[in-house]
């Protein structure tokens, strides 16, 4: 793939002109040792040459695909395609990225299957919010590696808006709050805690609609924790329905955790537009909801 930036009279290497605009130190290295090329005026350069003046910059890498990683031509969900970026909507029970459990049937093996019935040149997903298998809703995947790189900053800077729905038991004294534990991992188990000695974690919530034995929560996730939504509020005494792991209830029929990722806004590097996509939940979690008498607003 290929992108070009204009050069308004900047004087520096075009390395540094690179990095100003986002690309990563890995992806110069790359370049640097052959893995890719630098066009200035469409005319090969060096990382270490100036540009200065009204230039084109063209940043070119070769296609990516990873043998090992198998193709799944099993139907997605795509909510915002474009050349940069694949938005999908992940059902529950998918798991996000091959791993010692499942290396063929995942979400990336299924978007691999998708790209090459497009025909695209690129073949490896990036995904950039990844979720919990039993976790449903909306996946960011940066089609290529330039991509991946760019965005990268608003994820260190925690500046990727997402917003989930949860439907807890209980019921809160606030109607908006938020939960700043640390999270952390005891005796190599997949079950996390809130530690003293853990990573810094920030879950902020709000009441969608409530009864003394359930709720409907709006919740942003300030961390990236693993497991932070359902730590945060098992440790508070509100654990997500059917989510077994952390002492959820599970005779409300419905079989993995009540967690839906909903809506997700960002700015795309490439141009600077301001990005939501938004997905309403799965029948399990609308079937939840009615059970346990909460109000799904439409506007949710």
């Amino acid at each position: 793939m290929q992108y070009t930036w204009s050069n308004l009279n900047e004087n520096v290497t075009v390395k540094r002109f690179l990095a100003n605009r986002g690309v990563s130190h890995r992806l110069l290295s790359i370049v640097k040792k052959g893995g890719g090329k630098v066009l200035v005026n469409e005319k090969r350069t060096l990382l270490s040459d100036r540009v200065s003046g009204d230039e084109k910059v063209t940043l070119w890498l070769p296609p990516e695909n990873n043998q090992e990683v198998l193709a799944d031509h099993e139907k997605i969900e795509i909510l915002l395609e474009n050349k940069n970026w694949l938005i999908v909507n992940k059902p529950a029970g998918l798991t996000s990225v091959p791993g010692p459990s499942d290396r063929s049937r995942t979400l990336v093996n299924r978007v691999k299957g998708y790209l090459l019935d497009s025909h695209a040149e690129d073949l490896v997903p990036h995904v950039i919010t990844r979720l919990d298998r039993f976790t449903s809703g909306v996946v960011l995947i940066a089609k290529n590696r330039l991509a991946q790189g760019l965005i990268n900053k608003q994820v260190e800077e925690k500046a990727l808006n997402k917003v989930y729905l949860a439907v807890v038991e209980g019921k809160f004294q606030k109607k908006h709050g938020v939960i700043e534990q640390p999270i952390g991992r005891e005796n190599n188990q997949i079950r996390r805690s809130v530690l003293t000695n853990g990573q810094y974690a920030k879950t902020e919530y709000w009441v969608v609609s409530e009864n003394q034995k359930a709720s409907l929560l709006k919740v942003k996730l300030h961390t990236g924790r693993t497991h932070q939504i359902r730590v945060h509020f098992a440790y508070c005494g509100h654990p997500l329905f059917g989510d077994e792991l952390y002492g959820g209830q599970m005779d409300k029929k419905i079989s993995r955790q009540a967690l839906h990722a909903k809506s997700l806004e960002y700015t795309d590097p490439f141009d600077g537009s301001a990005q939501r996509v938004s997905v309403n939940p799965p029948d399990d979690i609308l079937e939840l909801c009615r059970r346990l008498n909460l109000v799904f607003p439409s506007s949710e």
